[in-house]
Formats: structure tokens, sequence, C-alpha cells
């Protein structure tokens, strides 16, 4: 197929890649990550990248602040409102519960399944296997670190082999950087001149900036990052969510249980849903600061709200229209209610839902506004005018990636 020199997804149009482009969501980066990385010296390939002509802006990132809603508006270039999807789990209208993992939740096609469309060789690359189908739809190569183990390259060569290491496991925080090299070495063996890679936060949910573990986390990945730049690829950095300590100061998680409150408040309908449930639970316990709350008798709804907005540690409950106004959401897949906390409070469903033994140190997450900043950096200069003006979006990655470079 001959490479057209633009293509269209979902109402804006892109310029075809002259350059090896990668596309990056940084998992968990809140800014005083990189601003801390920078300030220390931790990544001097990044630093150096800045100091050239590169940009790091800040954004926003689509609310709620979990990584499938986030990802999703990242590779579509539009809202939740637009793309469909709003959460990491999602409750259908019979009430069954389901992981928003599947092609069949977009409304809206990837840039990716429209660049490979217009004859650009594309490629995905995600630590956290479920992102794995939503990145690969529109027939887009997209593979793993997580079972880079259990996959191969269509010539039937082992990942691992093309890759010449073994992939850490989910709940290693060399994942994130072996995902990047990856994604660099699959690049040439698939003729891929697009490429996006989604990174995970493990290192962000378990160490604050400044602990030894996500030093030793930045230091890794700006390696990566250096030697994707050694192989000739634009770089472009955008944060899914950022990520606070959510805990009390005995160390134990802030909750505040939903479920608990509104039926010991004589409430019955009620079900609540958190959306940041998926399967890495030792990230967060399926605790976020944004729920869905459910009912199934409207006539409760108000009585609901009340005791909801009451609690210590919620700042704001809204109902399903105004909620998705608001926050650009598709207002069929959020709740009846959706039950904003602070920036040092977790929702949860109730004490038997929540496996708190799982955690991995004191608990650090996000979901809420507090978690909406996040980075935004492009490694090489861009047009004047790219950022002036803007209100700047995670998912304006890839146009600031197409369509700006100088």
């Amino acid at each position: 197929m001959c490479m057209k020199a633009e293509f269209e997804a979902n109402g804006r149009r892109y310029r075809a890649p002259t350059a090896p482009v990668l596309a990056i969501c940084a998992d968990g980066w809140d800014p005083e990550y990189v601003d801390d990385a920078l300030a220390r010296g931790l990544m001097p390939r990044l630093s150096a990248a800045l100091a050239a002509g590169g940009s790091y802006a800040r954004g926003r990132a689509q609310v709620p602040t979990f990584t499938n809603p986030n990802n999703v508006a990242i590779v579509t270039g539009v809202s939740a409102a637009r793309n469909g999807v709003a959460g990491n789990h999602y409750r259908e209208p019979d009430g069954t519960e389901v992981q928003v993992t599947d092609p069949s939740f977009l409304r809206a096609t990837t840039i990716h399944a429209a660049a490979r469309q217009a004859g650009i060789g594309v490629l995905c690359v995600t630590a956290k296997d479920k992102l794995r189908a939503l990145l690969a739809s529109g027939d887009v190569p997209a593979f793993s670190a997580e079972r880079a183990h259990q996959q191969q390259l269509p010539d039937g060569t082992p990942l691992t082999e093309a890759l010449g290491a073994p992939n850490p496991e989910i709940y290693d925080w060399r994942l994130s950087p072996y995902t990047i090299d990856m994604a660099v070495a699959l690049a040439p063996r698939l003729d891929a001149k697009l490429v996006y890679a989604s990174l995970t936060d493990f290192v962000q949910h378990s160490a604050a900036p400044g602990e030894a573990l996500a030093d030793e986390f930045y230091r890794a990945v700006d390696v990566s990052l250096g030697a994707a730049l050694d192989a000739g690829f634009v770089l472009g950095l955008a944060a899914d969510h950022g990520m606070k300590a959510k805990s009390l100061e005995d160390g134990s998680p802030n909750v505040r249980y939903l479920d608990d409150e509104l039926s010991a408040a004589g409430i019955r309908s009620h079900h609540t849903l958190c959306p940041i449930t998926d399967p890495y639970v030792v990230h967060h316990a399926a605790l976020g600061s944004l729920a869905w709350v459910h009912l199934d008798d409207p006539g409760e709804l108000d009585a609901a709200r009340g005791l909801l907005a009451s609690l210590r540690g919620v700042e704001g409950v809204l109902d399903r229209f105004a909620a998705a106004d608001a926050f650009e959401l598709p207002a069929d897949r959020i709740g009846d209610l959706v039950v904003l906390a602070d920036q040092r409070t977790v929702l949860g469903r109730s004490t038997a839902a929540h496996d708190l033994s799982a955690l991995h140190g004191t608990l650090r997450s996000h979901g809420g506004l507090h978690e909406r900043s996040v980075p935004i950096i492009i490694s090489h200069p861009l047009r004047a005018g790219a950022l002036e003006g803007r209100d700047l979006r995670n998912r304006d990655l890839h146009d600031l990636l197409l369509n700006w470079l100088a």
C-alpha cells in the first residue's frame, strides 16, 4: 500500500511521520516525579533533549484519571464522551460488571488504525497486557511486555528471543524500561514509523518522588529513552494520570466505603463500582479517588447524594448528566452518581470487598481531580505556537508529534 502524506482520525487530520515517532504513555508520572528527576540529574538524556529545544509542559488528563480511559484518549485523540471508554471497569445495564478491555467498547477509531489504513507502519507495545486488545483495534500490531514470553513476531520469532532478554514480571519496576526497549527493538522489524508504548505505574503506586525505588526507576527509564533517541526516534511522553499519597498518619489507607455508608443510612438500592478495578490489585487494591454509584431505585437518588456529600474526604457528588457534561464522559457508561474524593482519600465499595493485605506498602493512588495535572514532553523542537493559548490535554500527544514538529 502506498503511504499517504496525511490521514484522518475522529475529525482531526494528521501528517504522516517523516522520522520514526515513539509516543509513550508514562503511566502514573505525576509532574512531581519528573520535576524531581530533572532537578537532581537523574535523567540526563531527557534533560539534554529539553535543553536542545524539546518541550516540557503540563496538561490535563481525562477524568476519571485511570489507565484505560486515558490510554484510549491518547490513542484516539478525543475525549471519553467520543471514544466511549470511561473507566477500567464498567457495569452493564443488566448489572453485570466487566473489565473494559474488549475493542467492542470503542466508539472511535484509534490514530494507529487510521494510520495503518493510510499505509503507515504502526506498532503498539504495552507493559500491561490488559490494554493489548484495545490497542490492537483496527488490526494494529500490538504486543505486551507482561506476556512477551507467550508471544511471537509474525515470522514466528519469540519476542524474548528478538529482544535478547526475558521479560520482567508485572510487579517488577524494570518492566517499564523493558517496554520502551521492546518498542524500539520491534519497530524496525515491523517497519513501523508510528509507535506507541504504554508503561506501568507500579513504581509510582509504591514510592514517592525522591525515594530509592523511584530514583532507580527514572535513571533506568532515561537510559531507555536515550537508546530510543540514538535509534532516531522523535519521542513524546504524556502521563495518563498523576499519583498522590492516600494514607492516614499511621500509614493505613484513608478509605471511605460507600456501600457500607449507604446501607447504614437505610439506602437499599445502591451498587458502588470502583472504575479503577483491574487485574493488578497489588498496585492499588481497587481503591481510587473516584467511584460510580448506581441506584436501582431512582427515588433514593437525592438521599444517597446528600449522604455521600456529607462524608469526610468527599469533595463532590455529581449526577450522571452533570458529570458527563463536566468531564466529557459517555453518560450511559457511568453511574447515577459520580463521587469525587479529596487529594488524600480513596473510595471503596465495602470493607469486605477490598483486600488491603495485597498492597505493596503505603497506599498511593489516583482517579480524581487531584491527579489530573500531567506532564507532556516532546524531545524535539515544535513549531512556534504549538503550545500557546491551548487547553493542553494528554490526548493531544499525537497531534503535537505529527502536526507540530519544527
